[in-house]
């Protein structure tokens, strides 16, 4: 099977080893699309755009859907394509994990997308296609509220990580998260679910906002 990457370099190198020896993995552009069974596209939570997978016909499209779901997606884009598209959470410091979570834009195609799971040779979890999906969502909420009780003087940045691996078994509190992977992610994405959602519990603390106004500026 040969698949093709589209994506930063960093991203690019970070799923590569996820592959089965099976499959035939380039980093391709474009004008390449006709030379690949099956297009991953680690960028487009950033860069929505589906005008030119009209080139790629009917090839399977798995695209990184995060901060904006494949069908909200389709509809900002008038994109009249609707079948063999399929999501993957391609965020910083999940694409390492050993399983993978990924969405099917029509539930009728969920058959589809296990058979590439197989010949990918991934292991994975099949969400709802949501913004956010399950794992950014309710880590990103902890990491919010992490910073609200930093702002409130409750406790410590060092406290709270420490607290967090203890209590829970993480590997990383929510602040070395975020030194680790940065807070752009963890921002934008909080800021797509209270948008869809108008729920407080996405509502951004202003320290959070405030570190990443900072690393936009740096």
């Amino acid at each position: 099977m040969h698949v093709g990457l589209m994506g930063t370099e960093k991203k690019c190198q970070s799923l590569l080893p996820s592959f089965s020896s099976a499959c035939k993995v380039l980093q391709i552009k474009e004008n390449d699309f006709n030379q690949v069974d099956l297009i991953i596209d680690l960028d487009f939570d950033d860069h929505q755009d589906f005008d030119k997978y009209q080139r790629a016909e009917d090839t399977p499209l798995i695209l990184a859907s995060v901060k904006c779901s494949l069908k909200q997606a389709l509809y900002l884009n008038d994109n009249p394509r609707n079948e063999n598209i399929f999501g993957l959470n391609a965020l910083d410091g999940f694409l390492t994990l050993d399983k993978k979570e990924v969405s099917a834009l029509k539930k009728s195609e969920v058959n589809i997308l296990e058979d590439l799971m197989k010949k990918l040779g991934w292991n994975y979890e099949i969400v709802d296609d949501r913004i956010g999906m399950v794992a950014p969502r309710v880590l990103f909420m902890i990491i919010n509220e992490a910073f609200y009780t930093v702002q409130e003087g409750t406790s410590t940045p060092e406290d709270i990580d420490k607290g967090m691996k203890l209590g829970t078994n993480y590997p990383f509190g929510p602040f070395e998260w975020v030194a680790k992977n940065g807070v752009k992610d963890v921002y934008e994405t909080l800021e797509a679910l209270f948008d869809d959602t108008k729920e407080d519990r996405y509502k951004i603390c202003p320290m959070l906002k405030q570190a990443y106004l900072q690393s936009e500026t740096t």
